[in-house]
This record gives structure tokens, sequence and C-alpha cells, in this order.
């Protein structure tokens, strides 16, 4: 796949050699002095030579992996839906200790804008990859939780865990030792990109790139509060390494490709896109199922706009979740990404007072903007989180508190809950408006009679 280049990548010959001292001062002066600087000019230029000394130990040759017996030949596969930073892991780490790169769903827009940006080719679906070798070990990358482990993978084939996640009470459990590298890093891409410094292995530029990628996308370019000095350190690192001459085209274009699909993502797509399950114990010895669905926009007004389908739709996945394991709590975050603002979508009594042992309180008043859009009534079940925005360390920590602190399970059931469980509603492919069928909800009754007329018929090959 040939990549793109555009203003924010060079593509010289002066792209092969390492960056000097002059190379550092047209670098500051050309990009990053006509203004005041974002969090990450400030990390690349305050950590230039901490990143000099890091690109400095990688290797010449590719001839070298880094020498780890226990994952070589194993298949690297991060969590269900994957995002750029499992699938980028997946393929740095393929490459560092030597194995099979895979995901395990369909890659988002912003995953895709990477590859294409960065010339790497798509990689191969885990059931695929296993389905013709059964028996190869299973390295697991950005996440160690079982509810977030495909369905594919057999627990005595994991061999290994590379992470940069908090242990749950879901976590594997696994008969004999395995390799674990679990680090409170921002990005799991940044735990890969130094240990290819540490273990002086070469890293191809398309590679090191798609990295780079992904620790922009994890931290929200290095503002999120997830972010650490390792991952400052190593985007100075990979900007210099690549030749990136304004790292904030990159951002832009990156998050402009993730916010541009979500306005084209059904509400069934939305909610499950980014979805993860927790598992918390309380005192009284009861565990509650959490599922925290994630939705980062630079226009979060559009997909606030749409709130009262969405909460539609999460009534329905959290039926359809606990159809498995019961699902006490359901929520939907939306996350400025600009702005560093978000607002939490609310299902239903339990989500609003888990929230508000959680995140202190009753919500703010909503901005009139927000009320402006998200329909009548918003106040029910839209609650501002204010400058949260990471689910890892904002959202997730404050509800593991509240439920062990003694938080409990309403009895009664929430205005905004009784008002979408009037009709039941179930998902079916639609082909009218995209050829190869996506996937929404409509009513039961209304499927009971058949498509609508002006539903195209699918395509021959997905009816054989």
């Amino acid at each position: 796949m040939a990549g793109k280049r555009d203003a924010s990548h060079r593509d010289d010959e002066d792209a092969a050699k390492p960056v000097n001292g002059e190379s550092k001062r047209m670098f500051k002066s050309q990009t990053y002095q006509a203004r005041e600087p974002t969090a990450v000019e400030s990390a690349i230029t305050e950590n230039f030579e901490e990143g000099s000394k890091l690109l400095e130990r990688l290797a010449k040759t590719t001839e070298v992996s880094a020498f780890r017996p226990e994952l070589q030949g194993a298949v690297f596969c991060g969590h269900l839906v994957a995002d750029l930073d499992s699938v980028s892991g997946a393929i740095g780490a393929s490459l560092l200790y030597g194995g099979t790169p895979a995901r395990a769903s369909e890659v988002n827009s912003e995953t895709q804008f990477a590859l294409d940006h960065w010339g790497v080719d798509n990689i191969r679906y885990i059931e695929d990859v296993l389905k013709e070798e059964p028996d190869r070990s299973v390295c697991l990358v950005d996440f160690q939780q079982r509810t977030q482990l495909h369905d594919c993978i057999k627990m005595d084939k994991i061999v290994g865990v590379i992470d940069h996640h908090a242990l749950q009470n879901s976590t594997i459990v696994t008969e004999k030792p395995i390799f674990v590298d679990i680090r409170p890093w921002g990005s799991m891409s940044t735990i890969l990109a130094y240990e290819f410094t540490a273990q002086r292995v070469a890293l191809p530029r398309p590679v090191a790139g798609m990295l780079l990628s992904a620790i922009l996308s994890d931290t929200l370019n290095l503002r999120s509060p997830t972010t650490t000095e390792w991952d400052r350190r190593v985007v100075s690192m990979l900007v210099q390494y690549c030749q990136v001459e304004d790292v904030n085209i990159l951002c832009t274009q990156q998050f402009k490709a993730k916010s541009h699909a979500l306005s084209q993502m059904t509400a069934y797509t939305l909610v499950n896109g980014d979805i993860k399950q927790f598992k918390f114990g309380s005192p009284d010895g009861k565990e509650y199922q959490v599922a925290f669905s994630v939705v980062e926009t630079t226009d979060p007004l559009a997909s606030l706009a749409r709130s009262q389908e969405l909460v539609r739709e999460m009534r329905t996945v959290k039926q359809e979740l606990s159809a498995e394991k019961t699902v006490h709590v359901l929520y939907l975050a939306i996350v400025d990404i600009v702005n560093l603002r978000s607002f939490l979508l609310l299902l239903g009594e339990a989500e609003r007072t888990l929230a508000e042992a959680a995140y202190g309180g009753r919500s703010a008043v909503l901005p009139e903007d927000v009320a402006g859009v998200a329909g009548e009534n918003c106040e029910r079940y839209v609650y501002d989180l204010g400058s949260r925005v990471s689910r890892k360390a904002d959202f997730v920590p404050p509800i593991s508190a509240a439920v062990s602190g003694g938080w409990k399970m309403p009895i009664k059931r929430s205005k905004t809950e009784l008002h979408f469980a009037e009709e039941t509603w179930v998902p079916v492919v639609d082909y009218s408006s995209d050829p190869n069928g996506e996937i929404v909800r409509r009513r039961s009754q209304d499927v009971a009679r058949g498509p609508p007329k002006a539903a195209a018929p699918p395509p021959a090959d997905i009816c054989a």
C-alpha cells in the first residue's frame, strides 16, 4: 500500500540521517517558534536531547530481533474493537520479537488513515491466522482482560502480555508463567518504541510512524492525564526519526479522520465501536459489571445531537451484552479532543447514581450549546464530566472507588429508562446507503413486516 505524503512528512535523502544540532535549530525556528507551542511541540523541543539519545541506540540493521524466546513466533493481537494502539502495537511487537501481527476486528477510520499515511499494509484477522495454524502461541497487546479477548484465542496458548492498563478483576489467568510487560505509560506503543532502542533493534520508518500515530492518539496529542515523561521523550525521538516537520498537521489530519467517520456511523457502530467491560467488587461481596464506551471527536455537538438515538441504542446493547453475562451499568462518554471536555450519556437510574457517586454529585448545568442540541429533558440523560477525558485515568478509577465505597444498584427505574424501554429494537443489515451493508436498528415489529421497500437487496455474493 502506497503511503500518502504531505507537509507533515519529509521523504528526501536526508530523512535517513540522524538529526544533528543544526537540524534541531532549523526544526525549532521554522516550525515551532512562530506562535505559542502546543503540548506536542513543547514535548518535542523540551525532550529533544533525550529523544536524540534514544535515537542513537536504534540498530542500523534489521537482521537482529529482541531475544525473547517465549515470544518468538507468536501471534501478536490486540483487544476486541481494534484501535490504533492495538494495531500499531501488534505490528511493532511482531517485528521486535519475531512473529505475526493480527487484529481482532475491522480497523477504524483513524487507524486506516495511519496505515495509508505511513504506507503500511493492513494486518490479518486473528481468526484467519489461527484457522491456518491453530497451535500458534499468542501474545496479547494493549489489554489483558478476558472480557476483551477474541473467542478464537485459547487461554492455554497465551504466552505474553504487553500492556499499559490497570489490572482489573477480569484479568486473564494462566496455568504457566508468561512474559509480562505492563507499564503505567500513556500508550502501549510507547513501550514498544522504547524497547526497540533498549534492545538495539532496527525500527523501519513506516512502523515508527505507526507507533508515533498510536501514541498521539492514546494520549490525545500528549494532553491526556495518562501522558508520562516517557511518552514525551519517545514522541520526540519518533518525530526526529520520521522527520515530521510539523507534527500538528499530522495530529489534525489524524483526528479529523476519526471525527469525519463518526458523522457517517450508525448509532450501533458508535456505541459498540470502542466499548470495554470492567468488573468491580463491592464491600458486601457483590460484583458489578460495567461497560464503558467512548466516542472521541473534534465535533462533540454533532454526537450530542444524536443523544436520544444513542441512549436507545445503549439500552439495546446493554440487553445484548447481558444475554451472556449481566451488565449492570453501561456508559457512553463523548470526548471533545480539542477542548478536552467530556459528556456522559446515562441510560437509567443505575448509571445516574453511580456517576454521581463516582464523579462528585449531580451534573453541572449543561452549557447552552449542549442543551440546545441534546434534546428535551436532556439533563436526565446527559452528565457533564468537565475536564475528564481518559477512560483509563479519569472515567474508570472513580467508578471502582465508588463501588468499593459501597454504591448499590437502585431498585427503581428512572424516567429515562421507562421512556426508552417502550419499544424493542433489533439489529439488521441495511443495504440502502452502503452496498456492503451497515448494521442499523429497527423496531422488532417493522422487521417482522420485512425490509422497507426503499431498501436495495443485498449483494448476490452475500446472499449465496
